[in-house]
């Protein structure tokens, strides 16, 4: 049974924004977690996975407009996407509530990447 019990909605607003569950807590460079809060008007938030990894991102609240070069699309509380490596989008929130969202990552396998999470 797990002994520990991370309250990231809680570490989110001193950490930025965006806290990591990882390396850090877990010891271990097999999978991490980012939770993460961005309110109506807040600058945009980057969401890339970066070499080496994936990520699904899942809004838990309100909604999320993610922007890349290609074109965007509009994420709402339920929803989720893959990303893979470099693929990157500029998150904003839809409002007129905030948004929360966790991004759930893990390595490639056999891809070099770096350990950041």
């Amino acid at each position: 049974m797990p002994t520990t019990i991370y309250d990231l909605a809680g570490r989110a607003p001193r950490e930025g924004g965006e806290t990591v569950l990882g390396l850090k807590d877990l010891g271990t460079h097999a999978c991490y977690m980012l939770y993460g809060v961005l309110a109506p008007g807040e600058a945009p938030r980057v969401l890339c996975p970066g070499l080496g990894h994936e990520e699904i991102v899942l809004v838990i609240s309100g909604g999320l407009r993610l922007e890349a070069q290609g074109g965007g699309l509009t994420l709402q509380a339920g929803q989720a996407i893959y990303l893979r490596g470099e693929e990157r989008y500029q998150a904003t929130c839809l409002g007129p509530l905030e948004a929360r969202y966790a991004v759930a990552g893990g390595h490639t396998p056999g891809d070099e990447h770096h350990h950041h999470h």
